[in-house]
This record gives structure tokens, sequence and C-alpha cells, in this order.
């Protein structure tokens, strides 16, 4: 199935709540691994609780379209991007 906004956002809105790992890119060769849980989810992003540094992160669903942020579900892995 081909990935679209549309399905992304619809994703993520059934994981809501759920534990996740993510992995950002942030520029030239910096990556971040962390993970957190899916607290809200809006029109046009989601916000995640990164409990390792006690804030709030937040992505939009185009930068899992284009892979700047890849999302895995915790425990079982499933890859949502």
């Amino acid at each position: 199935m081909a990935r679209s906004l549309e399905y992304i956002r619809e994703l993520v809105k059934q994981h809501r709540g759920s534990r996740v790992s993510y992995r950002s890119m942030n520029g030239r060769r910096k990556v971040e691994e962390r993970e957190g849980v899916i607290t809200e989810v809006y029109p046009s992003l989601f916000t995640l609780y990164v409990e390792s540094q006690r804030s709030t992160v937040s992505f939009s669903y185009t930068d899992v379209l284009t892979k700047e942020v890849i999302l895995e579900l915790l425990p079982g892995h499933e890859r949502l991007a």
C-alpha cells in the first residue's frame, strides 16, 4: 500500500498512547534516537513525550512520509514508516 499523509495520520492516531522508538534526522550527520509515548494527535502534527528528557517533541506527518523521522512500535517493533 502506498504511503500517504492520510495513511500515516491514521496509523499514528490508532497508536495514540503507545510506546514508540523514533529516529530523527537532524541535519548533517546528526541522528537522534529516543523512546517516547504518542501523547497527542493533531491534523498537521503529533507529539511524543520523551521520558529520558522529560519533555515533549513534535513531528509533522510529512517528516514521517519523507523519512526524516522513522517510528517503530515497542515491543513488537512494527514499523510505521
